[in-house]
């Protein structure tokens, strides 16, 4: 009786189950009948087919297990094959996006697959959002008959035929995590560049297939080929380096190329091959921070308060006036002595370091007196703006200096060969929001000649000069051209076309850099950011990358003609709320500046900026609206009230603040509502967001996610012996500028939470401030100051948090907030015992203290020797977050920490093989995913048709992306052979069913979709 009972039950749920959860028959046509299902589960009454594998059958993750799935295509599937060129199309002229491309000419056998116009999806949670932009996403095949686009959010590359003039999309191919670059090397190879996965993808075409995976050095941006013979150079942003390929001869291994600046990314050629340009994205405007705001020497020494001197230019007064002898605006009488603080200071044209007054610091950064800021005579910030690299030696031969701050795209003038370079420049020099308000950037283009050695910087937007105004009519606004992304040339280099991927638009200069178009600005869809020249039919194609869409642009008439959308799985809430932090137009009051300004891709611009108002009203500190020390006994005192006069501060990243409120350095602002004002004050714009668009706008910060930790090992332990290249003794134990030795991060992690030994002067241990996993203060209290346990603070009225401030860091700023440490290693670069440097501010909240060990080295800190320095430098290069131990409440040195949005160290990493033999990294990447750390995916092309797989760790195999068909990893890894190559990557988790096998998430596997004649991109067209 209770076997009947248990098997019309199961009748019963199984017919009433979409078909979407079970397996075609084998030829993939035709979904099971009601009669078998029924049948299916009275073969599954066994008593040994318990649970486990029943709800597998029910959620649609499990197979018969006979026959043997086989992960071949029917005999109706043909060889892809390249265009006819005798074939012809005459596509409207006036494609939307509302339109689907129409594709007569394919290099894949189902027009079907083509993708349409219905590309979002709402609400799609398996996304993670690492902000990263595309550096060059677009390029076209030197016959001209196809357009490659880098599709960044749906990991892969795009094909189109555009030999009619409107990109006839062809098909895609699976790469790696956020390609940023594709560039083809013949008409039958594209090289893509994966940024996150730390890889190049090989493309083969016709075939439409990865050939083979290169693997880089950490964050790698872009690749041209160059030089005799052919050499493919490739850009590491985060270990400031280029990479050399053979392209003849992968095997070879690269040669490397150091660059001396921080974070190489877009490269050009010459035009002859002989020399390759970086442009060097964070390369600094040659600005610095004299220290002035140490309050307690027994805690922070370093630097010195040169600002506070009386031997300095001011005789000490602190701070100094930033209008001849007074302030601009006049300070608040009403308020309380202004707290000391750093100065920054900028190297003019002449060499001389300056303040905003005009004053003259150079003996003290450089000269005679440069040890009384804590430097050594002859110090120096280049302010490296191009590499330029010899392709026959293989040696940087120079670089282009003093050009911008962010240095965002490059093109070399084939007729003149100069060097054009495109980017922004932040004017950090000059003191106090209301003077700056609305003026603090500008938008640039630099020329300078195949050496270097002359250069000529000209601003983007004259129509603005001499920015005199805050704010301007629409008219004007809208001429301006914000964050410029892409640059590219004609062949006759008389015009160049430049994208704003914050002002929706383009613009055309002549060969000495000014405005040239017909009309100010050619508007284009949102986000534009690449660009490919195809003068041959009167085109530039554009890809609007927040859009998800190719603008068509006559070169003749100066107008977009068409918009091509693809497929673009970013989620509803980032690209909703994307343009409150990039929109130039709609949030500044001239129209070339936003948010990402200075918050870069959501990060930082390594700059530090005083945005203090002389004339603004204090700020009161409480332990109602603030978390002040935990509530711990020895952390609650000393706190005052937030002066408006609080100094430089280095610009912050926003990934992973939503939720970690108070925001900014001091945590005076209770959460991002209280960021509205500066809309209007800082930005100038019209009018503040309002509700609906701040919470639109903490929505897209929601989604910024820390990548990956470059220093991290493949499995996201610790390091245990990490090299510190950049990084040099301080002088506490011995000799000053000597090379730090390797250090030990799983070492620096005991030292950081010995509870017995509390190294911040033997009263904390670093994380009773800096919890784990984050790094951050904690969000929960004590409540009679002195014993466990911990409890977590009430959640504020618009959601807020109450992380910790403390009062006892040693600044004059008498209240900060404890900040997280997952992005410190992307802080290095300047560093006072040597006279070259790469970045002008480092650490702390102003970015006074030159690097990390020279911040561990403080009094502040018990170390005994330079080895535990190392350690703890090593700890803290490497913290990313995650399988960090986390806090107790219970505990009274080591109280809970918030959680952490971050990867792990192997998302990203890609294996290609193309024989059945498994390497040792195979069987990580599934260890991994088995742990449920990470997801694999495995993407290839077999029996002439592009598939997928997903590693479903419930079951220990690879579901397909033919529904109910799967694999063991043995047999999925017997398919590959020469020419069956199968690329495995591994992607965030939660990420991988969109990733490997449903695109669009609509619970049916792409190649379902494909042999059903529904669009596997479009979750409203299913079978």
């Amino acid at each position: 009786m209770f076997r009947l009972a248990r098997a019309l039950s199961l009748w019963l749920a199984l017919v009433h189950l979409p078909t979407s959860a079970f397996a075609m028959d084998e030829k993939g046509s035709l979904p099971p009948t009601e009669e078998d299902l029924f049948g299916f589960a009275r073969d599954w009454m066994d008593p040994e087919h318990q649970a486990p594998e029943l709800i597998l059958l029910l959620m649609g993750l499990y197979s018969p297990p006979t026959p043997p799935p086989s992960f071949s295509e029917t005999p109706t599937e043909t060889e892809p094959i390249a265009p006819d060129p005798t074939e012809t199309e005459t596509p409207s002229e006036t494609v939307t996006a509302t339109d689907s491309p129409t594709v007569t000419a394919s290099l894949t056998p189902s027009p079907s697959q083509s993708p349409t116009s219905t590309n979002t999806q709402v609400g799609v949670p398996a996304f993670v959002n690492y902000e990263n932009a595309p550096i060059h996403p677009v390029d076209l095949s030197p016959s001209g008959q196809f357009l490659a686009v880098a599709n960044l959010p749906d990991y892969r590359l795009m094909l189109f035929d555009v030999t009619s003039g409107t990109p006839a999309w062809v098909g895609d191919v699976p790469v790696g995590v956020d390609p940023v670059t594709a560039r083809f090397r013949t008409d039958t190879e594209v090289w893509v560049v994966n940024h996150v996965s730390d890889s190049i993808s090989i493309v083969e075409l016709p075939a439409l297939r990865v050939r083979a995976t290169l693997e880089t050095h950490d964050e790698p941006c872009d690749v041209v080929f160059a030089g005799n013979p052919e050499r493919a150079f490739v850009s590491c942003s985060q270990v400031n380096e280029l990479q050399v390929f053979d392209p003849s001869d992968l095997s070879m291994p690269p040669v490397v190329i150091p660059i001396d600046a921080e974070d190489p990314r877009a490269l050009a050629a010459s035009p002859d091959g002989s020399m390759v340009y970086a442009a060097i994205f964070e390369s600094g405007n040659g600005s610095t921070l004299l220290g002035g705001g140490a309050r307690d020497l027994s805690v922070i020494d370093f630097p010195p308060n040169v600002v506070s001197d009386p031997s300095g230019p001011y005789g000490g007064v602190n701070p100094p006036p930033n209008h001849e002898s007074g302030f601009n605006p006049p300070l608040n009488p009403s308020n309380p002595t202004a707290p000391r603080v750093p100065l920054i200071v900028k190297k003019d044209d002449q060499g001389f370091w300056r303040d905003d007054n005009g004053t003259d610091w150079s003996p003290f950064v450089s000269g005679a007196s440069a040890h009384l800021s804590g430097r050594v005579p002859g110090w120096d910030l280049p302010d490296r703006d191009v590499a330029i690299v010899d392709t026959s030696t293989l040696q940087v031969t120079g670089y282009s200096t003093r050009l911008m701050n962010i240095c965002m795209s490059l093109a070399v003038n084939p007729a003149s060969g100069k060097v054009a370079v495109v980017g922004t420049d932040g004017i950090n020099e000059v003191r106090f929001e209301p003077v700056i308000g609305g003026r603090f950037h500008r938008v640039n283009v630099a020329l300078t000649d195949a050496s270097g050695g002359s250069r000529q910087v000209l601003d983007l937007n004259p129509h603005l000069i001499p920015y005199d105004a805050t704010t301007t009519t629409l008219v004007e606004r809208n001429k301006s051209l914000g964050d410029p992304r892409g640059i590219a040339w004609n062949s006759a280099g008389t015009r160049a076309y430049v994208t704003g991927m914050g002002s929706n638009n383009l613009v055309v200069i002549d060969s000495d850099g000014a405005r040239a178009g017909l009309a100010p600005t050619i508007d284009v869809g949102e986000g534009p950011t690449g660009l490919a020249l195809d003068e041959t039919r009167d085109r530039l194609y554009v890809l609007n990358r927040f859009e998800g869409s190719i603008s068509v642009v006559s070169v003749t008439t100066e107008t977009e003609l068409a918009r091509v959308p693809f497929f673009d799985p970013t989620p509803s809430e980032i690209k909703i709320g994307r343009k409150h932090l990039y929109d130039t137009h709609k949030n500044s009051g001239l129209g070339h500046l936003a948010c990402a300004s200075c918050h870069v891709d959501g990060r930082m611009d390594r700059l530090a900026w005083d945005l203090g108002d002389p004339s603004g009203e204090m700020k009161d500190v409480n332990s109602v609206r603030h978390n002040l020390g935990g509530n711990f006994l020895l952390l609650v005192s000393g706190f005052e009230d937030f002066h408006p006069m609080k100094g430089p501060m280095t610009t912050q990243t926003l990934q992973d603040i939503i939720g970690h409120e108070p925001l900014h350095w001091r945590g005076d602002r209770d959460g991002l509502e209280e960021f509205n004002g500066a809309f209007k004050t800082l930005q100038a714009a019209d009018n503040l967001l309002t509700q609906t668009e701040m919470q639109e706008f903490e929505d897209f910060l929601d989604t910024l996610t820390v990548p990956p930790n470059p220093n991290r090992n493949f499995d996201n332990t610790l390091p245990a012996d990490l090299p510190l290249p950049g990084h040099f003794t301080t002088g506490r134990f011995g000799q000053a500028g000597l090379p730090l030795p390797n250090g030990s991060a799983t070492r620096g992690l005991m030292i950081y939470r010995d509870a017995q030994r509390r190294i911040d002067q033997g009263a904390f241990s670093c994380v009773t401030c800096h919890t784990l996993p984050t790094g951050m203060g904690t969000d929960f209290t004590l409540p009679n100051g002195l014993t466990p346990p911990f409890v977590p603070r009430l959640i504020g009225p618009n959601g807020e948090r109450h992380h910790a401030l403390v009062s006892v860091d040693g600044s004059t700023n008498r209240a900060m907030k404890i900040p997280h440490l997952r992005n410190q290693f992307e802080k290095t670069g300047c560093n006072f015992t040597q006279t070259s440097n790469r970045a002008g501010f480092g650490y702390q909240h102003d970015g006074a203290i030159d690097s990390l060990e020279r911040f561990l080295s403080e009094g502040a800190f018990d170390v005994v020797n330079d080895q535990e320095v190392a350690d703890l430098v090593s700890l803290v290069l490497s913290f990313s977050g995650s399988e960090l131990p986390p806090g107790d409440p219970n505990d009274l040195f080591n109280p809970p920490g918030p959680l952490s949005q971050d990867s792990h160290a192997s998302v990203g990493k890609q294996e290609t093989v193309s024989a059945p033999v498994e390497p040792a990294r195979l069987v990580q990447m599934r260890n991994l995913a088995n742990a449920g750390k990470v997801d694999l995916i495995v993407k290839g092309v077999v029996g002439g048709a592009a598939r997928g797989a997903y590693y479903e760790r419930a079951v220990g195999r690879f579901l397909t992306d033919l529904n109910g068909e799967s694999l063991s990893p043995e047999d999925l890894l017997a398919l590959s052979a020469p020419g069956v190559e199968l690329t495995y990557t591994v992607v965030p988790f939660g990420v991988g069913r969109r990733a490997g096998i449903d695109r669009d998430l609509d619970g049916f596997g792409d190649r379902t979709e494909v042999l059903a004649g529904s669009d596997p991109t479009n979750p409203s067209d299913t079978p």
